[in-house]
């Protein structure tokens, strides 16, 4: 009966998003009819975004600001509505008012969808309630979503289907953003750690003839000119002890990607890693 009634919730919510679906790509064709497909507007010039607007508030209180994100909330109260743009430095309030835009412009706004990217020039402002915002005067649809993003409550939460589709991750999960943040600069300090100390980056072969990687299973590929099987780089330590035999002294593999074919998901899943050789 249990089963019955999650296949019906189930059937129910595919139904749904592909109704949702369905209207989004309607209001596209409305707006390429009308003359402003968003798809054909290629720049957008920003001078500000939401973190700085944030952290420089008392400076830039009154001031007018030009800055564009993705539409994440929007809520609607009465002759004002309010949204939330994220942009790559986090989130920031809009408000907008009827009679402070144009009617038409206005009513446009309240119809984009949670996901648009939009451009938005206004005024830095705090509202009665102490919220730092940015009074909106003129919006622009850059890029219209044509998928809906995950509901805002359960989010994404399915490990697979985040790894699937990282870009819908890096969105809704700022915890995933924040990781990909740090691990470029993360590089760059091992990297000037190593070079300080006299180690060279090379590159080693992604492709091998041979397995590596002692007992862990490989994932093989065929190359068709060559007309042999090849498996992809499990390890680096046999080309860096080539390069000590050649005389290069002391070598360190750029941060690369290793390819482990095990039976789990989290070891089948792709791994950096940076292994240095030193000639004693």
């Amino acid at each position: 009966m249990d089963e019955r009634i999650n296949e019906r919730n189930n059937q129910g919510m595919i139904q749904e998003l592909s109704q949702e679906r369905l209207i989004r790509r309607e209001k596209l064709v409305k707006l390429q009819k009308e003359g402003r497909d968003p798809f054909h507007i290629t720049r957008f010039e920003v001078n500000n975004e939401s973190a700085n607007i944030k952290k420089n508030f008392d400076a830039l209180e009154g001031k007018e600001v030009a800055l564009a994100g993705r539409l994440m909330s929007k809520r609607g109260m009465g002759k004002v509505s309010f949204f939330d743009l994220q942009d790559k430095s986090g989130r920031i309030q809009l408000y907008a008012r009827k009679d402070e835009l144009d009617e038409e412009e206005y009513n446009r706004f309240k119809k984009y969808d949670i996901g648009d990217i939009v451009g938005v020039q206004g005024e830095v402002f705090r509202t009665q309630r102490g919220e730092m915002s940015v009074r909106v005067q003129k919006v622009t649809l850059l890029s219209k979503a044509l998928l809906p993003l995950p509901e805002k409550f359960h989010g994404l939460t399915n490990t697979e289907l985040r790894y699937r589709q990282r870009y819908v991750d890096l969105i809704v999960n700022p915890e995933v953003k924040r990781n990909f943040i740090i691990r470029s600069p993360f590089i760059k300090h091992v990297r000037n750690f190593m070079d300080a100390r006299g180690y060279i980056e090379v590159e080693t072969p992604v492709l091998n003839t041979i397995s590596g990687g002692a007992t862990a299973r490989p994932f093989i590929t065929h190359h068709n000119t060559l007309d042999i099987d090849m498996f992809m780089r499990i390890a680096t330590e046999l080309p860096l002890k080539r390069l000590i035999v050649g005389g290069l002294g002391i070598g360190m593999d750029r941060c690369v990607m290793m390819f482990t074919n095990s039976d789990t998901i989290r070891e089948v899943l792709l791994f950096p890693t940076m292994k240095p050789v030193h000639k004693e």
